[in-house]
């Protein structure tokens, strides 16, 4: 099952093609290495005989027949080895002098130049080798033929063409091996995640992809991965807490409107009476509509689709509209409000979101707060901060707190819907910012900190 799978898979497939790539260019590259090489060495072997030739030509003119065949004696006879091949023949090619028996039967290739076969001397077994030469006429009618024992020429070919031969196979296998390592390595790292996706489809909501720490292109997908399957579980935990606390907490203005619809259904009920169940009823209907509202906008505002309104928003100017909306309710319970607004540096974002977001934490902060309390409303460097002198939040709970419906016991009997610290959070991630709450000593701090 593992080797299908490697053989399957992209990267096996990427290296066969490289490896094919490769293996063409590594061909090429040595075929033109042998053409270079063949020729090279032909070109020195054609040129020496030329010039051996043109040196014979003028002693020939200089000394004449005797001349030149005492000359060829000479070196015939100092080549003991037989490298270079010398024939003096009368004009009807009959041998005079040299190291050759009788006149090559081979004719002359378009330039001039003849290959023939020629026993080595030096050999007991009588091998023979590949011999380059090059007839001349001198005056007089007398033919010459010098050349050359090419056996390095022929050795140099074979040795290249024995590398194509091999080296190109090795090469494909090696780069084969290598694709099916590569093709191991990545099919692991595949299979993890697959693994890991398979156990989260299962149900396993707190599965992560494992990394190995290496900073590799693995690593900073599992890690953007699991990123991504933080904010999934946060928010179908989120759904399964929403689903929970509308059962448990709107049952019960639910069970209030319909026992105010069965009262106003009583025969004989006094008109006066029938009037008050209506506007109780419809009380109770607003506080269900701005329940949902509440609950819909902080679902639009999680999924991002509140950013065509996004502007440059000035921080100071917000929390000044704020502080004036709420100073007369914080002046009736008796609460002093105090605004300290610094210089901010002005944010992207939705002005009427972040207005709702400070309003709410100004809200708590004076619901919360007891009579000749204080409230202080600052902002500075792109933060907001919110201080009262309530009863604050414990530390284990300032996490919680931001969940939909969540209502400490202390706050069970004020108004509200438990919702308004959890539109706080979602403005805050939808411009990139976060919500802190801190002890006050005494009461609470809420900070919004902005990018």
């Amino acid at each position: 099952m593992i080797l299908p799978s490697l053989l399957r898979s992209v990267s096996f497939r990427l290296t066969l093609i490289y490896m094919l790539f490769f293996g063409g260019s590594a061909a090429i590259l040595l075929g033109f290495l042998y053409l270079a090489a063949a020729d090279t060495l032909s070109n020195q072997v054609d040129a020496t005989i030329e010039a051996d030739i043109k040196g014979l030509a003028e002693q020939y003119e200089l000394l004449g027949t005797a001349g030149v065949a005492s000359i060829i004696s000479e070196r015939t006879r100092r080549d003991q080895g037989g490298r270079t091949v010398y024939l003096l023949a009368d004009p009807i090619r009959r041998p005079l002098v040299g190291n050759l028996s009788n006149w090559p039967s081979v004719d002359p290739d378009k330039r001039g130049w003849i290959e023939f076969e020629l026993q080595d001397r030096g050999s007991p077994d009588g091998q023979t080798y590949l011999a380059r030469a090059r007839p001349f006429v001198l005056q007089g009618g007398l033919n010459l033929l010098v050349g050359r024992e090419v056996r390095e020429l022929v050795q140099t070919r074979e040795m290249v063409i024995n590398t194509v031969i091999w080296g190109v196979p090795i090469t494909l296998v090696l780069a084969l091996f290598g694709g099916f390592m590569i093709s191991r390595s990545t099919t692991r790292r595949l299979e993890t995640i697959n693994a890991t996706s398979r156990q989260i489809a299962e149900g396993a909501l707190d599965e992560r992809i494992p990394t190995r720490g290496t900073d590799d292109e693995f690593d900073r997908l599992a890690i953007q991965l699991n990123k991504m399957l933080d904010r999934n579980q946060s928010l179908m935990e989120g759904l399964r807490h929403i689903t929970d606390n509308i059962a448990h907490d709107l049952r019960t203005p639910l069970t209030r409107l319909r026992g105010s619809l069965e009262g106003l259904n009583q025969n004989g009920l006094p008109a006066e009476d029938r009037l008050i169940g209506v506007e109780g009823a419809i009380e109770e209907a607003d506080t269900l509509l701005s329940i949902f509202n509440a609950l819909l906008r902080i679902t639009q505002i999680e999924a991002g689709n509140r950013r065509e309104n996004f502007a440059n928003v000035d921080l100071a100017e917000v929390l000044t509209d704020v502080a004036d909306l709420y100073e007369p309710v914080a002046q009736e319970k008796g609460l002093k409000l105090v605004l300290c607004c610094d210089a901010t540096p002005p944010i992207e974002g939705d002005r009427d979101l972040l207005f709702q977001a400070v309003a709410n934490l100004a809200d708590n902060a004076i619901k919360y707060s007891p009579p000749n309390g204080t409230i202080e409303l600052q902002s500075a460097d792109s933060t907001i901060t919110v201080s009262d002198n309530g009863p604050g939040i414990p530390n284990e709970m300032r996490e919680v707190v931001f969940r939909r419906f969540f209502r400490a016991e202390a706050a069970r009997n004020t108004p509200g819907s438990g919702l308004g610290l959890s539109l706080v959070k979602a403005v805050a991630q939808l411009h990139g910012g976060s919500i802190r709450l801190k002890n006050n000593r005494p009461g609470l701090r809420a900070i919004l900190k902005f990018r």
